[in-house]
């Protein structure tokens, strides 16, 4: 069988919270073909299939929607973490 999956990924720095990269990675069959970062500000294809669907994307709403998400997942997310890391150290 083929094996299709997505990480979404926040990457940050405790020291500088603002400095935060949202990225989302689609697999298939274990092979990265599409990623979204947000430092770039847009999809990037690896694969034929991948660069396909990057420029589609890139052209629509889910580039759009996707530039949302670091502030929408990330900031809240980085926040709870080093709160729960700094009450246990």
């Amino acid at each position: 069988g083929f094996l299709h999956y997505t990480v979404t990924d926040c990457e940050f720095n405790p020291s500088k919270l603002n400095d935060i990269e949202y990225t989302q990675s689609y697999y298939y069959n274990k092979l990265e073909i599409v990623r979204f970062s947000s430092s770039v500000g847009k999809f990037v294809g690896y694969t034929e299939f991948g660069i396909k669907n990057a420029e589609s994307w890139n052209n629509g709403q889910e580039v759009i929607t996707r530039r949302g998400e670091k502030e929408r997942v990330c900031f809240h997310s980085v926040g709870v973490d080093v709160e729960a890391a700094l009450t246990k150290s």
